[in-house]
């Protein structure tokens, strides 16, 4: 029991979320902006510090028909380096579908296409680490 922190990787953003395994339910956090990794990896150094997670769940992006893509081993190496420099346990989590799902939680919230853009990748975040937790109780 304790907090998890999900991830969306990109390779300009990382949208995050947070969630606690008791109560099972995601929301979305911050997007973390730029392509330097030491920035992006001390952005996360700070929100582990604030949040003190339990594990950490990264988005796995596959085509529709679960063959890998340009970005899956980029994310695969990034769930990795999580793990190596946190000592966290990372998930992975088939990602498929969770930016249009994001896209249209959004719009359905009335949000325009620029307030969309800032806040897709955190809400991408919270349905990849939302299916992690529906996941882990359909199991238990």
């Amino acid at each position: 029991m304790g907090t998890v922190l999900g991830f969306d990787f990109g390779l300009a953003r990382i949208g995050v979320a947070v969630g606690e395994t008791e109560l099972g339910m995601a929301q979305p956090l911050r997007v973390i902006a730029g392509e330097a990794n030491e920035q992006r990896f001390a952005a996360i150094e700070k929100l582990l510090a604030e949040w003190r997670p339990e594990s950490l769940v990264v988005g796995f992006p596959t085509h529709l028909d679960g063959s890998e893509h340009e970005l899956t081993a980029r994310c695969r190496r990034f769930a990795n380096q999580l793990n190596g420099r946190f000592r966290l346990p990372v998930h992975l989590v088939d990602e498929r579908l969770t930016s249009l799902e994001a896209e249209s939680m959004l719009r359905e919230a009335g949000q325009n296409p620029r307030q969309r853009k800032q806040h897709l990748d955190a809400v991408a975040a919270q349905r990849i680490l939302q299916t992690w937790f529906d996941t882990r109780h359909a199991s238990t």
